[in-house]
């Protein structure tokens, strides 16, 4: 701001020495035009005097003492010199006169030859005296008629007078009158720039202040305020300044509350630019926001949990993590997602937390687990990791009051401060993914529920009508067969009419039981509707599975149900078709099944009965 005063007060100094410059020349102008003016009337008028002089000495005959007359018109004040000199037609009337009537200059001569008059300075511009040449001209009227003495024509030029003046005493007072003009504009400049100083210093330091606080608001301090020294513009600009500083520092204060408030955790701000900090924050919640979103939308946890993957990578920059999802009913942790590898196995903690899911310190406390700096606070913690010294810190994510997930963050010693720093945006996602989560899983659970059996705990009809398309397709995509096994337990009614309809439920969950270990993991077993039961054997034909149904068949046939304090024996009959060879159709390979099944029950029950074609009648009723 120094400078704008210096080049205010250069740009005053410029105006005023230009102002003295003109004041100065136009000042020498007009006393020199003055001057000038006033020697050519001053020696018109000692001309005029001359030539009447001359006139009535002609008149009264003492022209012979003109010399004299000359010489006291010479010594009058203001005039140098005073001499006439004759023209040529004079001379050659009268001869040459006296001896200062002969001598004549180039100026005399072109006056006599020209009749024109010639005001002049001698030596230049700047010269003291002043020449003025007059012609005498011969006229007829007037006072005097020339013509009577003069043997010339009409306005001849009968000779001229030269006068020479001194200008002196009126460039010395043109110089005295300028140097009192030059000196009242320097005083009265040099008083304006005090004034202009004097009104300038509240501007200039209130400027500087701005410019310091300013500089300050850039690095995020708004604490500065500037002094009001004036009641004018300057001082409303001050106080206006304060306002609007006062007015951002309580807007920042109340948007970092909101902030606390939102994520639930001040934010470790490090003495750097906090308007800077606060907005990064704020991004980050708006960032938060449009994850709830997306996950909200998003179908499954697993999804929501890739998504919280893709945060730990992309936003927070962070490479080895675990997820896992907490089964608080099995006692059990699982692992879905290991530094961005989906179902991945435990890497980062001892993996005896998966079927003990309380060794995990986050899951037996609901605590945050912070082992950024003894990684020795949960003993589950992989050895080989605390051995490479790797650090951690475990969020549990609290779903409807206990451990519904664990995140947990592995980094190395030098990154624990930048992690500890990202902390409360992470812990502000995971608060927004814990309903979501809750909300996937219980409609996953909801969802399983309607498509199982709720007393054999068996897959139902609905989850064959919803799956039957997808298994066919699975096969075609990957050319393998699939072989259906339709049974049913024979003679069923008399158990719940001999032992009530409890005993009834009781056989057929022994049932499910048999049918379940029979089998792989991978098939399925359906409770199709009463008694009767549907197995898919995927991978397998007709021929592969009959050897499976047999192996039921005799499982059933060698149990013992025990009902109402006894035993019974019982046995199954069964129907097997397959994909591709007996249909292309799911539903028509069930449908073959069936009839199978009623062969094996038109043959005498207890027995398996393969599909072949003569069981199939287009005009049967089925």
């Amino acid at each position: 701001m120094h400078k704008l005063q210096t080049k205010i007060i250069f740009a005053l100094s410029s105006v005023m020495l230009l102002l003295t410059l003109v004041i100065t020349i136009a000042s020498l102008a007009s006393f020199r035009d003055f001057s000038i003016r006033a020697a050519t009337e001053h020696t018109r008028t000692a001309a005029e005097v001359i030539r009447v002089a001359l006139t009535e000495a002609m008149l009264t005959g003492t022209i012979d003492k003109r010399d004299s007359l000359l010489e006291r018109i010479g010594n009058v004040n203001g005039l140098d010199e005073a001499r006439v000199i004759r023209g040529p037609q004079v001379k050659q009337q009268f001869g040459d006169g006296i001896l200062g009537e002969m001598s004549a200059d180039a100026t005399d001569l072109s006056v006599l030859s020209s009749g024109e008059s010639v005001f002049t300075l001698t030596g230049g511009i700047l010269s003291p005296e002043f020449r003025a040449t007059i012609p005498y001209i011969a006229t007829s009227d007037g006072d005097v008629n020339c013509l009577l003495c003069h043997n010339v024509a009409e306005n001849t030029v009968l000779g001229a007078v030269t006068l020479t003046a001194s200008i002196e005493h009126m460039k010395t007072a043109a110089i005295m009158t300028v140097a009192f003009l030059v000196m009242a504009v320097a005083l009265f400049a040099f008083i304006s720039i005090l004034y202009l100083r004097r009104m300038l210093h509240p501007l200039v330091t209130t400027a500087n202040e701005i410019e310091t606080a300013v500089e300050s608001a850039i690095d995020g301090d708004f604490s500065h305020r500037i002094e009001s020294r004036t009641n004018d513009e300057i001082g409303k600009i001050a106080t206006q300044f304060n306002a609007l500083s006062e007015g951002i520092t309580n807007k920042l204060s109340l948007i970092r509350e909101n902030v606390v408030q939102l994520v639930q955790s001040k934010p470790d701000y490090q003495g750097g630019n906090l308007l800077t900090e606060t907005a990064e924050t704020v991004s980050g919640l708006v960032r938060v926001s449009r994850f709830k979103q997306a996950i909200e939308e998003d179908e499954t946890a697993s999804e929501v949990f890739l998504r919280i993957s893709e945060v730990l990578e992309q936003e927070f920059n962070i490479n080895t993590f675990s997820l896992y999802e907490v089964d608080q009913n099995k006692k059990m942790i699982h692992p879905v997602m290991v530094d961005s590898v989906p179902e991945a196995p435990i890497h980062w903690c001892d993996a005896a937390i998966h079927d003990h899911c309380v060794g995990c310190r986050a899951v037996r406390t609901g605590h945050l687990i912070d082992g950024s700096e003894n990684t020795q606070i949960c003993r589950s913690f992989s050895t080989d990791a605390a051995s490479a010294n790797k650090h951690y810190i475990c969020l549990p994510v609290i779903e409807s009051g206990s451990v519904g997930s664990v995140v947990q963050l592995v980094f190395d010693s030098e990154d624990a401060h930048k992690v500890r720093n990202q902390r409360p945006l992470l812990e502000a996602y995971l608060r927004e993914a814990a309903p979501v989560l809750q909300a996937k899983r219980l409609m996953a659970s909801l969802r399983e529920s309607s498509l199982k059996d709720a007393m054999t705990g068996l897959h139902n009809r609905r989850f064959l009508e919803e799956y039957a398309e997808t298994l066919i397709s699975q096969c075609k995509r990957r050319s393998v067969p699939m072989a259906l096994l339709m049974m049913d337990l024979d003679y069923f009614k008399p158990v719940n009419d001999t032992y009530g309809h409890d005993a009834g439920d009781q056989v057929l969950r022994e049932l499910a039981i048999i049918l379940q270990s029979n089998v792989r993991e991978s098939d399925l077993v359906v409770r199709y509707g009463g008694e009767e039961f549907l197995i898919v054997l995927l991978e397998t034909n007709a021929e592969q599975a009959m050897p499976v149904a047999e192996k039921i068949r005799t499982a059933v046939e060698s149990h013992k149900f025990k009902v109402a304090g006894t035993s019974l024996s019982k046995t199954i009959s069964a129907g097997v078709a397959d994909f591709p060879n007996d249909a292309q159709a799911f539903w028509q390979v069930l449908k073959f099944a069936d009839v199978s099944l009623y062969a094996a029950k038109e043959g005498g029950r207890n027995q398996v009965v393969r599909f072949h074609k003569a069981l199939w009648s287009e005009d049967a009723d089925y």
